[in-house]
């Protein structure tokens, strides 16, 4: 286990070095001088100069680019050139609502997801099996942000149980927060769920024909005690997998959503650091979600190990 965890930590390492090159060269060579930018189409060349060195613009991006990674390292994020204000603390802030909002939009999708799927693989081809992969198909086919929009309309405009936009904070209780956070979750899990669903349907079918599983049925348990002694275990990998893609998607991907119902969270960060050619900021709460999603890969492989033991010899 230790030796399989080593070559896992290993990929993270050379994972995360090539992502921030990538990364930096991506951003940098995007058209627009932030500098200009900020002072307009009338600044004195002089004045543009002077503000670059400010910024710390006029020096070569190989140096910009090791000066940055050095400053993560040391958990130096860097200074935002609109609101000259530290990244990190604008991280901080934004995080404790992106980073709730993705782990009750998952919890939503693992909690609908595992029964739907269980339920059907149950009884494959029969009317429950056709009404859940049906629903699991329109749950795919609907965009997010029309959905989230049908939400406001609903349970906001018309039935008046929560808002239509914004987040309360957390200082006002837990109970309030989640309840802000309460439809974009629903908006972000209806599709992730459906996914889930697919997948652990088809997971269990796969097991269900092993021979492993014949041999608990001909031992004389029930095809519903064989499933649950026996299959559910071995059809988590590709579950997993889906999981761990699902959590990186709705912590990175959620910009829509966030746009949506106005929340202050990292995806409207980036967005409006785009706008304004915040480059230090989008380059650094980039690195930040692609770090999460390489974390999380990295415990899912871990995960891969506990669930099947044999995992642990093959590399």
């Amino acid at each position: 286990m230790l030796r399989y965890s080593l070559k896992r930590l290993f990929s993270l390492m050379i994972s995360l070095a090539v992502a921030s090159l990538v990364i930096f060269s991506v951003v940098e060579i995007a058209p627009g001088d932030p500098a200009s930018y900020m002072l307009g189409v009338n600044a004195q060349p002089d004045t543009v100069a002077a503000l670059r060195a400010e910024l710390g613009l006029d020096v070569s991006r190989p140096e910009r680019y090791l000066s940055w990674v050095a400053g993560m390292l040391q958990g130096d994020f860097g200074t935002s050139y609109t609101y000259r204000t530290p990244v990190a603390e604008m991280v901080k802030d934004r995080l404790w609502v992106s980073l709730p909002l993705a782990l009750y939009a998952l919890t939503l999708s693992t909690l609908i997801a595992f029964p739907a799927g269980i339920f059907a693989a149950s009884r494959r081809g029969k009317t429950g099996d056709v009404v859940v992969m049906g629903s699991t198909q329109l749950g795919i086919a609907i965009p997010n942000f029309w959905f989230a929009m049908i939400l406001v309309l609903i349970f906001a405009i018309n039935l008046r149980w929560f808002s239509a936009g914004g987040f309360v904070g957390w200082e006002n209780g837990i109970w309030a927060g989640l309840h802000s956070l309460t439809l974009p979750a629903i908006a972000l899990a209806l599709p992730q769920a459906s996914i889930l669903a697919r997948v652990m349907r088809s997971s269990l079918l796969d097991i269900l024909g092993e021979d492993f599983m014949r041999t608990a049925r001909a031992k004389g348990l029930t095809r519903k005690q064989a499933l649950w002694r026996h299959g559910l275990r071995n059809a988590l990998i590709p579950v997993l997998t889906i999981i761990g893609l699902q959590f990186s998607f709705l912590l990175a991907g959620s910009i829509i959503i966030e746009q949506v119902f106005y929340l202050p969270g990292l995806g409207r960060l980036v967005f409006q650091a785009i706008s304004a050619r915040d480059l230090i900021v989008v380059e650094s709460v980039v690195m930040l979600l692609v770090f999460a999603v390489i974390v999380v890969n990295f415990v899912v492989d871990l995960a891969y190990a506990v669930v099947d033991p044999r995992l642990r010899t093959r590399t």
